[in-house]
């Protein structure tokens, strides 16, 4: 993805406070002061109360980075009072390690051990490792690890013993909540909006794409899972109070395999069988360019005169709600 010789990580930290402006600005600067690490984009979300910060460079130095972010979050933010749209378990509640140039997967699992490990013992806060730094099948995905969010933290350190950190639920642990740290291929968070305020309707038709689809009861009184539409798609609907919308609210675990405009469109497809529209979308956080090129060139059918990065912003609805900056949004523009 990278031209380079250097040894490149990314870091996608997730953190649970999208409106307070000053605690945003002290995590980031946190980050911000840490040699060989480039902050690349802080991305605060008010109705899910939730502030996604990306930074990458040197991979020890972005360790220590998102140790520094770590801390300040679990000083700064008080989960027993956080509330917001989007799930979470702790103030820091996920922290991805993603390999950019130069660096292998069995390195970021390495390395997102030791920084879990240093979060654990000098932080005092509880870590589960997930992805490819996951030590059994059931950990790792995200959800399964989040499953009770932070309301059921408290019965989750007894029947889910943490990787690294305490495993009873102290009255610092009741403040800090819990970390999520693994090693991940890149994650294209994306949001889709739906013209309508029933967040049901966008509960259905996550249920119809993500690739868990959803449980039923069959003819024989049985559950049983159903499968969605499409394959490393993570999705749930959420509700959007600033802009009186909904959102299919997604993670796109393997952007390779499943597209942004193959999301789009079957959403679309989705919420028109509910007489609804999906009328744009957003990407959270940084995107490869390579993924909107693939969907500039789905919706030319591979004209290359045309601008095709201009093309999927326009046929994506990624300006709907907030100017979409391919200088600030698309990460090699960014190293």
């Amino acid at each position: 993805m990278i031209n380079t010789d250097k040894k490149i990580i990314e870091c996608v930290s997730n953190f649970s406070d999208g409106r307070n402006a000053d605690v945003i600005y002290k995590i980031a600067s946190s980050v911000q002061s840490t040699k060989n690490v480039k902050l690349l984009n802080v991305e605060p979300d008010k109705d899910y109360n939730r502030t996604v910060i990306t930074f990458a460079g040197d991979p020890l130095c972005v360790k220590e980075a998102a140790f520094k972010a770590i801390a300040a979050a679990a000083e700064l933010i008080d989960m027993s009072r956080q509330r917001g749209e989007h799930p979470r378990i702790g103030a820091t509640d996920v922290c991805p390690i993603i390999p950019v140039a130069n660096v292998t997967k069995d390195e970021c699992v390495k390395l997102s051990n030791e920084l879990g490990k240093d979060v654990g013992e000098k932080l005092g806060i509880p870590v589960y490792l997930y992805e490819d730094s996951a030590r059994s099948a059931e950990r790792k995905n995200l959800e399964n690890i989040r499953k009770g969010e932070y309301e059921g933290l408290e019965q989750k350190l007894k029947d889910w013993i943490p990787d690294y950190g305490p495993t009873k639920y102290t009255d610092k642990v009741r403040r800090s909540g819990a970390t999520v740290i693994g090693s991940r291929f890149f994650l294209i968070a994306y949001n889709v909006n739906l013209n309508t305020r029933e967040v049901n309707v966008a509960n259905e038709i996550a249920k119809k794409v993500r690739g868990s689809g959803s449980m039923i009861i069959d003819k024989a009184g049985k559950k049983k899972r159903v499968p969605g539409i499409l394959k490393y798609v993570k999705a749930i609907g959420v509700e959007l109070n600033e802009y009186n919308i909904t959102q299919v609210s997604l993670n796109l675990t393997n952007y390779k395999e499943t597209s942004m405009h193959e999301v789009f469109e079957s959403i679309k497809a989705q919420a028109k069988a509910h007489g609804i529209e999906a009328t744009g979308s957003e990407i959270i956080g940084l995107v490869p360019k390579e993924a909107l090129l693939e969907a500039g060139a789905f919706y030319t059918g591979n004209n290359v005169k045309n601008n095709l990065i201009e093309v999927a912003i326009e046929h994506l609805g990624l300006s709907q709600l907030n100017k979409f900056k391919p200088e600030k949004k698309i990460i090699e523009n960014l190293l």
